[in-house]
């Protein structure tokens, strides 16, 4: 039976709290299996019988919402996926190097557009830089996000809309590390 890991966007963010014990129930509810979690901000590692990962993923977000009373994006991707992404090298950026800075991957439900990867390219500067590959903007940070021009409103402008959750490098390798061994609830 295939595994997947599961990024949503809105879990635990935005005053939509949800306990991982109850996040696990919803997609035991949909008869996925093997189900844990990692990291409270909605990151599910399950296996599933497939029927297509598209079909899947909106299998998902129907229930989410129906039984969480918002919408809840999802992003899927296998362990192998997921392997591909954290080895993917993001751009150098400012003067300090790899050490002094934060990486993340805005994660996509289709290949980066041409549009998209123009605009992100524009919006590169010393603070800023970003790399693609497939369904996948690795954005590295000189410093903090926090202290990004991009950071907050300015991204989701920048997007145009575009569905879209965002994890740094550092979750997404405890996340590729507990679907590898195939982790217990957390």
């Amino acid at each position: 039976m295939p595994r997947y890991i599961a990024f949503l966007r809105g879990i635990n963010v935005g005053g939509h709290r949800v306990k991982m014990d109850r996040l696990r129930e919803l997609f035991e509810e949909l008869s996925l299996r093997d189900v844990s979690t990692i990291i409270a901000s909605g990151n599910v590692i399950f296996s599933a019988h497939s029927g297509g990962v598209e079909a899947l993923s909106e299998r998902i977000e129907r229930h989410l919402a129906l039984r969480l009373g918002y919408d809840v994006a999802t992003f899927l991707r296998s362990p192998t996926e997921l392997s591909a992404i954290i080895a993917f090298q993001p751009p150098e950026v400012g003067e300090g190097g790899p050490s002094s800075s934060s990486d993340y991957v805005i994660f996509l439900r289709s290949p980066v557009s041409t549009e998209l990867r123009s605009l992100f390219e524009s919006l590169g500067s010393e603070t800023d830089g970003f790399r693609f590959s497939g369904s996948e903007i690795y954005w590295r940070v000189q410093g903090k996000l926090s202290e990004s021009p991009l950071f907050g409103k300015e991204l989701e402008k920048a997007l145009r809309g575009v569905p879209t959750t965002m994890r740094n490098m550092n979750t997404l390798r405890r996340i590729a590390a507990k679907a590898q061994r195939g982790g217990e609830a957390a």
